[in-house]
């Protein structure tokens, strides 16, 4: 499925700052990229780092002044999609070690503080069959509200209110996924379809190859605000919780001039 993406984002710098810039689809099997790219305006350092679990690239840029970057891709999205409902969970010790990270705690996601929730709401469902009362219980329960949540939102915080945006959406789906031994991550990623257009979030859980195998497993993206359909999702990256694939984490004062984010389908 071919999905257009363009997206402009302006800020302002008052003296030399270092941020970590991470708005570039990523250059995945799943996703297969062509087009013109990134162009920013100039700045006194631009290096390009890997990505968590090396899907895509975060870019170190040091600016002081006025900051520009335009990008613009088509991706041909050719993900394999499951019937979720129908995976098993891995038990916990026939986890890859590059999915164990994705069980803890992290600093939005408090799945500690989830066990007896997930337990009680959810007590006969296991792996796939979870994952989906998950997503269907915070799609059903919360409010998309733009502006009700801050940087520092945690999915307690949006648990109590039940209300908040895609990142806290995807935080909760996160949060009760690991409550239930399921590893989950949180992805950056553009979609068609997201009311109002921006850098969209989803969660990603990591369930059983349906072969059987043992100690292999997938990852499939569930969206709880049923605004993203996997099969059009680009990722842009993917982490813990938010604060490790923020668009842009600035290690200075950093003002927002303008944000302009276009996703379409052919």
């Amino acid at each position: 499925m071919p999905v257009t993406v363009k997206a402009h984002i302006a800020y302002r710098f008052c003296q030399p700052t270092d941020f970590l810039l991470q708005m570039e689809a990523a250059p995945i099997p799943e996703q297969i990229l062509t087009g013109p790219g990134l162009a920013t305006s100039d700045s006194a350092h631009f290096a390009r780092v890997p990505g968590q679990d090396d899907i895509g690239h975060r870019i170190w840029l040091r600016v002081n002044g006025d900051f520009t970057a335009d990008y613009t891709i088509t991706a041909d999205v050719q993900r394999t999609l499951a019937d979720i409902a129908t995976l098993e969970a891995l038990e916990p010790h026939q986890l890859p070690g590059e999915t164990v990270p994705y069980l803890f705690d992290s600093r939005f996601c408090p799945a500690d503080r989830f066990h007896s929730f997930v337990d009680a709401e959810f007590p006969d469902l296991k792996g796939g069959a979870r994952i989906v009362a998950i997503h269907d219980w915070v799609a059903s329960n919360f409010t998309y509200e733009p502006g009700s949540s801050i940087a520092t939102t945690t999915a307690l915080d949006s648990f109590v209110e039940r209300r908040g945006v895609c990142r806290d959406y995807a935080h909760v789906v996160v949060t009760m996924a690991r409550a239930s031994a399921i590893p989950a991550r949180y992805v950056s990623c553009y979609a068609p379809g997201v009311d109002p257009q921006d850098f969209h979030a989803v969660a990603e859980v990591f369930l059983a190859d349906p072969s059987g195998e043992p100690g292999t497993g997938n990852w499939h993206i569930i969206d709880a605000t049923k605004m993203a359909d996997p099969a059009k999702t680009v990722k842009i990256g993917v982490g813990r919780d938010a604060a490790e694939v923020s668009f842009l984490t600035s290690y200075g004062m950093a003002e927002m001039l303008d944000k302009q984010i276009e996703v379409t389908t052919a």
